[in-house]
């Protein structure tokens, strides 16, 4: 392995080992390509879990940075800076939002929304203090704080962990039914993503969002979308919401909006939700910093002015149907929306692990979901010469392995 095993092994001897990567020590990228450090090439159909939408290193957003760390970097929210304001305004005018709180990770993002529901359902919609519940899905994934695994189903996510905030109901996701069923008078609010990705690529009933929202509406209820992997273009749309034709109450987003350059997060809501969050209730050192603001308005810009929202359409599509081409008793279910796009085998196969390491040695790099789905989710900008790299290899792959 050349240099590699000298990273592999300081990685192992001083590092928690709470990931367990593929064996390729990464030292550059540009686009959808990296290389690692004995100079070999990758196809990345990773994308940082949709954190490089934009590709690689995009000069354009570089640069942005660049400008600004040279200006300045940080002021905490004790004081105003110059970038926030036009920040806020760009991705409200984008995503057709009220108001926006900007956070670091995605976590954090997930965790301010959790906050701002429950003060709302006590304020507003007049919930008896520490009452106020959430409904959540089954097979979700909305990071790893304490509040966020304790209604995971993923025991791997719990087990160990607890004791867990209470406060959060878990129904099968894709159901509209088990969701009104669920609603007590409790309820302040419904977090679901519109695919899960972490669960496999799992999408949902066509008009399942609409009628969900219909729900909302009737119970006076907060829909919020977590839109932090299938947002800003993954999906072939700006936000996945679009594709049932509605408008979240509350979304978040994070991952692509800073183009991987920088951890940047955002609750977009309408300003009866956010209105009621006052100063010294919520906040952030880092959130909203000028730096992060610059990166993410020019990682915004490059994705609308540089049309990979409609490429992630156009070659989602030639790369789903490309992969229901292979003829392989393995493949169960080829599935995907855009260019979040999930292969699942048979148990019988031996799972996705061996399967993207077998891919990692042809030069494409994926990773494994719940043990035996393949997820390929490449930099928005992909062409149709690279699909057909990876269609390439990953039919090798799955045919000839027996």
């Amino acid at each position: 392995m050349g240099q590699q095993r000298h990273f592999i092994d300081l990685e192992e001897r001083y590092g928690a080992h709470n990931y367990k990567p593929l064996d390729v020590v990464l030292t550059r990228g540009r686009g959808v390509w990296v290389w690692d450090v004995d100079d070999r090439k990758y196809l990345d159909c990773l994308a940082a879990y949709s954190a490089v939408n934009q590709g690689h290193c995009h000069p354009r957003i570089m640069q942005a940075m660049l400008d600004q760390a040279q200006k300045l970097t940080l002021t905490s929210r004790a004081f105003r800076n110059d970038q926030l304001g036009p920040f806020y305004e760009e991705l409200c005018a984008l995503t057709n939002s009220h108001k926006v709180l900007p956070m670091n990770s995605g976590a954090e993002a997930v965790e301010s929304v959790i906050k701002a529901v429950r003060k709302w359902g006590y304020e507003v919609k007049g919930i008896p203090h520490d009452q106020a519940e959430i409904i959540v899905c089954d097979n979700n994934f909305h990071g790893r704080t304490i509040s966020i695994v304790g209604f995971s189903s993923d025991d791997s996510a719990r087990k160990g962990f607890g004791p867990f905030p209470a406060g959060f109901t878990s129904i099968p996701f894709g159901n509209a039914r088990a969701f009104a069923e669920a609603i007590t008078e409790n309820t302040v609010a419904l977090l679901v993503e519109p695919l899960q990705g972490e669960a496999g690529v799992i999408i949902p009933p066509d008009g399942y969002l609409k009628e969900v929202k219909h729900i909302c509406e009737k119970h006076d209820l907060v829909l919020v979308l977590d839109e932090i992997q299938t947002g800003l273009g993954r999906t072939g749309r700006l936000l996945a919401e679009e594709h049932d034709g509605i408008e979240a109450d509350l979304t978040l987003v994070g991952k692509a909006l800073s183009g991987g350059f920088y951890p940047v997060s955002a609750v977009l809501s309408n300003s009866e939700v956010m209105g009621v969050l006052r100063p010294g209730e919520h906040g952030s050192t880092f959130g909203g910093n000028p730096l992060a603001c610059a990166v993410a308005r020019e990682a915004l810009k490059v994705l609308v002015e540089e049309g990979m929202i409609d490429n992630a359409a156009r070659m989602g599509d030639y790369f789903l149907q490309g992969l229901k081409t292979i003829r392989d008793p393995k493949i169960k279910e080829v599935r995907g929306k855009g260019l979040m796009i999930g292969l699942e085998l048979y148990p019988e196969a031996g799972g996705g692990r061996k399967y993207s390491e077998l891919l990692k040695e042809e030069g494409l790099l994926c990773k494994d979901t719940h043990k035996d789905t393949l997820r390929f989710a490449p930099p928005l900008v992909i062409t149709r010469a690279e699909v057909d790299y990876a269609l390439e290899r990953i039919d090798r792959v799955l045919t000839q392995d027996p």
